[in-house]
């Protein structure tokens, strides 16, 4: 059965639980849209909510307080669905637990009698929602739906309680995703002071001294960067016309936050011999951002580690390889941590776009723990970015999960009718 209605082209009714039906219902008939327009600063109201609040997929939205806003919002009340209608394509809606003002790009709906709100967020969630707002839109730059024509949505919709069980599947499912986001936030947190105190103190040393780099264990040494460096090299630069096929090439963009460089998606293109060799990736390279990019800071640093085939890496970036008796896992997570980041922002050029120099990088003094301390350290630190990546993969099972259920639930495929599923006052409060 498909999911999605036409406008005059409703399926078969669904049977439902106890001989009630799901029914072929358009948006405009069990929502409307809250329409009113206000100045945030003449409203007793504090929270905004504007489109960069509103992860693509995720319910909770963000707020940034009014202070300074002036131009029209649109007010929203507490459980109103919050749905994006400018550049539908990015899949944004939300139901916040709070009243505020919106960005006009953005529509609040309301549900009527009869239908459970949180019900309507995941039914508006759905792929077939976001198709429907994507195919009538206008515009080409900034494609917007309107009110008019989204409205016009069509799809069944099942009787209250079956509403209400399905909300409450897909609701226990996002608290799991949002809790597993949680933890992974306190761990980064708890890498963070962990960080501060091992590039201070060390491993169990009392004294520190101040350096060039910053405070540090009294018995690290302090030494230009380039004392460690084998060899450095500016990456590749060609013409659009050499992508398509060939080799992956690295950009920041494929550093996973842990700082490690992931290539499972990458732009490919074709190299000679002599750029193979010039700029072949190996494990244990370090590759720095020459200039601050959209997802990365200048002066960024990333490890690579063991790669599937050749790799080369473009013109932004800087490969440093280093020598064999230092770690350079510990130089990626001192180039992340309190001292070893402040001195690479001490040689950011601010121009029209924020970079670092080669030369001033390898002129850079940097800390040198012995070895067998830097072994150490790495290790410590590297046991969070793991611990990280696998809540992050759990994260992913999860939104894939959701994303499965919610075909299911949504188009009646499965069920929930003779299930023992307990609705929490928090689904059922919402109609």
């Amino acid at each position: 059965m498909s999911e999605e209605v036409g406008l005059d082209d409703f399926q078969d009714d669904i049977e439902g639980e106890q001989g009630q039906k799901w029914r072929g219902v358009r948006l405009e008939d069990i929502s409307r849209k809250r329409s009113e327009n206000v100045d945030p600063q003449e409203v007793n109201l504090d929270r905004h909510v504007g489109l960069e609040h509103i992860d693509p997929n995720t319910p909770y939205p963000e707020w940034e307080p009014v202070d300074g806003l002036s131009s029209t919002k649109r007010r929203f009340e507490a459980g109103d669905i919050l749905f994006a209608k400018l550049r539908p394509n990015l899949e944004k809606s939300a139901q916040p637990d709070f009243e505020g003002v919106a960005s006009t790009d953005i529509f609040p709906i309301v549900s009527e009698e009869g239908v459970n709100a949180k019900y309507l967020l995941y039914r508006l969630s759905s792929k077939s929602a976001y198709d429907y707002a994507r195919r009538t839109s206008a515009g080409t730059r900034m494609p917007r739906t309107s009110w008019n024509l989204f409205s016009n949505f069509g799809f069944d919709l099942p009787p209250l309680e079956e509403q209400r069980r399905i909300a409450t599947v897909l609701h226990d499912v996002d608290q799991a995703i949002q809790k597993t986001e949680e933890i992974i936030e306190q761990s980064k947190q708890v890498k963070k002071g962990v960080a501060q105190n091992l590039f201070h103190f060390g491993i169990g040393e009392e004294n520190t001294k101040q350096t060039w780099p910053g405070e540090i264990p009294e018995s690290w040494d302090v030494i230009q960067f380039s004392e460690i460096v084998e060899s450095n090299r500016n990456g590749l630069y060609k013409s659009e016309d050499a992508y398509g096929e060939g080799y992956p090439i690295a950009k920041m963009g494929n550093a996973l936050e842990n700082r490690v460089l992931d290539m499972s998606s990458a732009d490919r293109l074709e190299l000679t011999e002599d750029e193979k060799e010039k700029y072949g990736l190996q494990k244990d390279d370090l590759i720095f951002a020459r200039r601050a990019q959209e997802v990365s800071a200048a002066g960024d640093c990333c490890y690579v580690p063991e790669l599937d085939e050749l790799t080369v890496f473009e013109s932004s970036l800087i490969r440093v390889r280093l020598t064999e008796d230092v770690n350079p896992r510990f130089y990626v997570q001192y180039f992340e941590g309190p001292v070893g980041s402040r001195s690479i922002e001490r040689i950011v050029t601010e121009t029209s776009i924020s970079g670092i120099a080669t030369s001033d990088l390898l002129d850079l003094e940097v800390a040198l723990p012995t070895l067998e301390e830097q072994n150490e350290i790495a290790s410590i630190l590297w046991d969070f970015d793991m611990q990280v990546k696998k809540l992050r993969n759990e994260a992913e099972q999860y939104k894939r999960f959701k994303k499965g259920l919610m075909q299911d639930l949504l188009s009646g495929t499965v069920r929930t009718t003779d299930t023992n599923i307990e609705v929490p006052e928090e689904i059922a409060q919402h109609g």
